[in-house]
């Protein structure tokens, strides 16, 4: 039997999306998408909790997309999926790193806000 993994997150872009792009012309947009949830607790207080998803984007047209209307507080919804990749920083210390992945199979981002201003 297969196994599978899908993520989707429905929220608010906490900046502009950053666009990067390689020498082979390859493009990617980095994210931070912001998500709540409320409720109140046993005395009656409102409480609240926002999580931060760290979201990179490769399709092509879906970074142009991006690129073109989404800004900081526009609302998103992405299908994608967690990959977990290794890195070294500066002091040449192995870290990792685990973020919501579009790629071009299997994922999907929808604007649900109108586009930016401008």
């Amino acid at each position: 039997m297969s196994t599978f993994q899908k993520v989707i997150v429905c929220g608010n872009l906490g900046k502009d999306p950053s666009i990067k792009t390689f020498d082979d012309g390859t493009r990617v947009a980095n994210l931070s998408i912001a998500t709540s949830e409320a409720w109140k607790d046993k005395n009656g207080e409102r409480q609240e909790r926002t999580e931060w998803h760290n979201v990179t984007v490769w399709p092509a047209g879906m970074v142009d997309v991006i690129e073109k209307y989404a800004a900081k507080g526009g609302k998103l919804l992405i299908e994608g999926k967690l990959e977990t990749r290794k890195w070294t920083d500066r002091d040449v210390n192995e870290k990792y790193t685990t973020e919501d992945v579009v790629r071009p199979y299997g994922g999907s981002i929808t604007l649900l806000g109108g586009p930016k201003p401008g």
